[in-house]
């Protein structure tokens, strides 16, 4: 809630490749035959920086969690923690809105096409008017936010927490606006560099934002009390800017004072941004409505949420989204040479390797929970109990896992195809699904409510989705994916069911076995248990799922 493959090659049915053309967008054959070649000069380079990409991802999620755990061993679950969680909603919701994924989806093309048509200078024109309007707006709109940080908590983000604080929250809001304006500026770095094909500093940035805070942390907060993790915040976001400005340097980008609002370009990038900033509200919406509630529940309540929300993530992001990120341009070339057949393919084998490795992550996530949490999180300030708080919620929201993952897949199809209002419009009433549901459910499951109305929403809008992108393509290949969940299924409760007997095993024999502790006992002997049971019941099933995952790794030990 912060500021948080390899497929198969499968043939398509003979039915599938005949599919009207009519489903995909049209274009010349000049256009195609440039798309063909492009995708062949450039496929060296683009795994190239697919490799840069994904190794900084997982290296910002190494230290994203990394934070985490040195968070939780500092202040637990503790009210302290809430008010913190709490006040970066109101600064999370002005950066989403103004600055964040929405304005890097609209000015990305927009800049790429200044570079092409108008020329250097005309691109870096227009990233200076952006860069400076958006400051602006940042500036003001913080400023406001700032003023009325007192109200906004006590009436809108936490009613629920008692005045003292509610006090806090509003203060730590005020300094953490500060990192809200550096982040636009920041998230426009990024957008500018990514399209001039600079991808290693944008990548690297959100490392440095996660050091900051791990040394906020660790070495202020024993000093400053929640004050050192606010510091670690600015910090980050400072650095998050900073270590941009070489890659735009070595670009030769050239800024300019220039706040002209009227140019065509400026308003494209508005215009663009309209679909994407509509649904990043609600998205910001429904944080936002869990905020209010949790703060209304015990003590704590924000903060376990939160840490089960990063550790359903985790698996979610190591594999769907970087799963997505690769296949994205794949998708995204074979529509534009209207090749619906290997489309299809590449969607099928997709949707079934995603479905392969979340399935028996999420029955994985669900079984080993309490473990889990121990041996990443349960140290100093984070007790026994709240272990007991995080696996309340985490179960809940592994249910969601599948849905997420899937989503991932399924929205950049609609981006590819050059929709994002349809998404959008699901994703808006998914969001408000899932607060009519946590309202509904808070009463019976506490804080729990909130995490199963969030997987039950994901859920609906994976379905809803997949309909409609079925009736946009004429087609989906649904007998292999229902297949594939029903193999993969079938193993996942296998492995299930094993490391439960291990878990009953181990409860029965409470001394620790090989010296080691019982929570790193259970947490390491499941997951072995867990990965030979599900290869094994996959393999005795012939999944065609498992060679995809195999293959590659088989064939680089074989290179090397």
């Amino acid at each position: 809630m912060n500021r948080s493959s390899d497929p198969l090659d499968r043939p398509a049915e003979e039915s599938q490749t005949e599919i009207a053309s009519a489903a995909l967008p049209s274009g010349s054959v000049e256009a195609v035959t440039h798309t063909r070649q492009a995708r062949s000069l450039g496929g060296r380079r683009i795994a190239s920086a697919t490799l840069v990409v994904m190794f900084f991802f997982v290296l910002s999620r190494v230290t994203g969690l990394l934070r985490e755990m040195i968070i939780g061993a500092q202040f637990g679950t503790s009210a302290e923690l809430d008010a913190y969680l709490a006040a970066f909603r109101i600064p999370d919701l002005l950066f989403q809105l103004v600055a964040g994924g929405a304005l890097g989806s609209a000015f990305i093309p927009t800049f790429s096409q200044m570079w092409t048509e108008k020329g250097e200078a005309r691109a870096w024109q227009l990233f200076s008017r952006v860069l400076n309007l958006v400051t602006v707006l940042l500036v003001v709109l913080a400023g406001l936010a700032a003023i009325f940080a007192h109200p906004l908590v006590e009436g809108i983000i936490a009613p629920g927490f008692e005045p003292a604080q509610q006090a806090l929250t509003a203060q730590l809001m005020r300094w953490m606006l500060i990192s809200t304006v550096v982040f636009g500026a920041s998230g426009l770095f990024m957008g500018a560099l990514n399209a001039v094909q600079h991808f290693a500093l944008p990548a690297a940035a959100p490392i440095l934002y996660n050091m900051a805070i791990i040394l906020g942390a660790w070495l202020l907060a024993p000093v400053y009390g929640i004050y050192g993790l606010v510091i670690g915040v600015v910090g980050g976001a400072l650095c998050h800017f900073g270590i941009q400005i070489p890659g735009l340097v070595a670009q030769k980008a050239r800024y300019r004072v220039d706040f002209t609002w009227r140019d065509p370009a400026v308003r494209e990038v508005a215009r663009l941004m309209g679909p994407r900033v509509l649904g990043l509200f609600f998205v910001q919406l429904n944080f936002l409505v869990n905020t209010i509630l949790a703060s209304q529940l015990a003590e704590g309540s924000l903060a376990a949420l939160n840490y089960a929300w990063m550790l359903m993530l985790l698996p979610q992001g190591i594999f769907a989204q970087a799963i997505a990120t690769v296949a994205f341009p794949t998708f995204a070339a074979q529509i534009a040479a209207r090749d619906q057949g290997a489309l299809l393919r590449t969607l099928d084998n997709t949707l079934r390797t995603v479905l392969f490795l979340t399935l028996p992550a999420a029955v994985g996530l669900y079984v080993l929970r309490v473990p889990l949490i121990q041996i990443l999180l349960e140290r100093g300030n984070f007790t026994a109990e709240s272990t007991t708080a995080v696996a309340y919620a985490l179960q809940f929201f592994a249910l969601g896992l599948i849905a997420h993952a899937l989503v991932e897949i399924i929205v950049r199809v609609f981006y590819a195809l050059h929709n994002t209002l349809t998404p959008v419009i699901i994703g808006v009433g998914a969001m408000l699904l899932n607060i009519l549901l946590s309202l509904w459910w808070i009463s019976w499951l506490s804080y729990g409510g909130l995490a199963l109305a969030n997987s039950v929403a994901t859920g609906v809008e994976m379905f809803v989705l997949l309909a409609l992108l079925g009736r946009r393509l004429g087609a989906l290949p649904l007998r292999s994916l229902l297949i594939c969940a029903l193999r993969s299924g079938l193993a996942a409760g296998a492995m299930g069911i094993a490391v439960w007997a291990w878990l009953n095993w181990l409860a029965s024999h409470p001394q620790p076995v090989f010296a080691l502790p019982t929570g790193w006992l259970s947490a390491l002997g499941g997951f072995a248990i867990a990965l030979i049971t599900y290869a094994g019941v996959s393999f005795a099933l012939g999944a065609e799922e498992l060679r995809a995952v195999i293959d590659p790794l088989r064939r680089r030990l074989i290179n090397r």
